[in-house]
């Protein structure tokens, strides 16, 4: 049984890692990183209706991925069972952020399900409440529920704002998924970077660990890192596959998503150090 509350669309936005380096593995496995994370306006879209019966129900959701096991019904149970609340809702997600892309569309749409039905079932819940809730499900979704752009350090979860140039950006989303748990377990994976400051990163530090381990295992990946290397400096985001490069005005970047090579996929996107899930 649904309310009569309006239907409302929320954006969960895409991210960018700026720049990824690992600085330890901890004894527990867990690795020590230091990143930038910026949003880009490459979004999915969730809409969802309040249910007075208590039911969680997934109306619409990617075909490949079972509704028990979708992080935005998995947050959303995990919201309801930690506030206490006899309400439930129905959802609908829009994907459209590929996943094993390293753009984080999981862990954003699983931050928007809270930030909504933090809203919508009237909890009241602060920002620090729901990201020490999300955390329990995925070291990124606090960056999302903060909605600011971040650096980023520990094992993602220890962060604080950072405003890099909100540039135009290329994003090559190649034909192939990576897991980030088989880059992690990686033999060749740098694991001893020196630590970077802020000021290092703004004066152009910084590369992605994770490249060569990903390149020397998906080819597409590294295809793709060739060929946008040509119009400008390109960077892979997060483990893979997507990789991007930054131009100055929205026309430059469009102007080289024309010429990508038939078969693959790409969009033009704009930087946002504030989340479009807030605007």
């Amino acid at each position: 049984m649904t309310s009569n509350t309006s239907i409302k669309s929320w954006q969960a936005p895409a991210k960018l890692n700026l720049f990824l380096h690992i600085t330890e593995q901890r004894e527990d496995g867990y690795h020590l990183l230091q990143t930038v994370f910026q949003f880009i306006d490459f979004c999915d879209e969730l809409r969802f209706q309040v249910r007075e019966d208590g039911v969680i129900n997934r109306i619409t959701g990617p075909a490949d991925v079972a509704p028990e096991s979708d992080l935005v019904v998995r947050a959303a149970q995990l919201l309801q069972e930690k506030a206490g609340i006899s309400q439930g809702v129905d959802i609908e997600l829009d994907k459209r952020i590929p996943m094993g892309a390293g753009l984080g569309g999981g862990s954003s749409d699983a931050a928007t399900t809270l930030v909504a039905l933090n809203q919508l079932w009237g909890l009241g819940w602060s920002q620090e409440k729901l990201a020490e809730l999300g955390l329990t499900l995925g070291a990124d979704i606090p960056i999302f529920i903060y909605g600011q752009a971040a650096w980023a350090e520990g094992v993602g979860e220890q962060f604080e704002p950072i405003s890099p140039p909100e540039l135009w950006y290329v994003v090559i989303i190649p034909p192939c998924q990576v897991p980030t748990p088989e880059i992690f377990k990686a033999a060749d994976l740098t694991r001893d970077c020196p630590p970077l400051t802020i000021r290092d990163f703004l004066a152009g530090q910084g590369i992605n660990v994770c490249e060569s381990v990903v390149c020397e295992r998906y080819p597409q990946v590294a295809d793709a890192l060739t060929w946008l290397s040509q119009y400008a400096p390109a960077r892979m985001s997060g483990t893979g596959s997507s990789v991007f490069a930054a131009f100055p005005d929205e026309q430059s970047a469009q102007d080289i998503l024309r010429e990508i090579p038939s078969g693959w996929q790409g969009v033009v996107a704009k930087g946002k150090n504030s989340s479009p899930l807030f605007d």
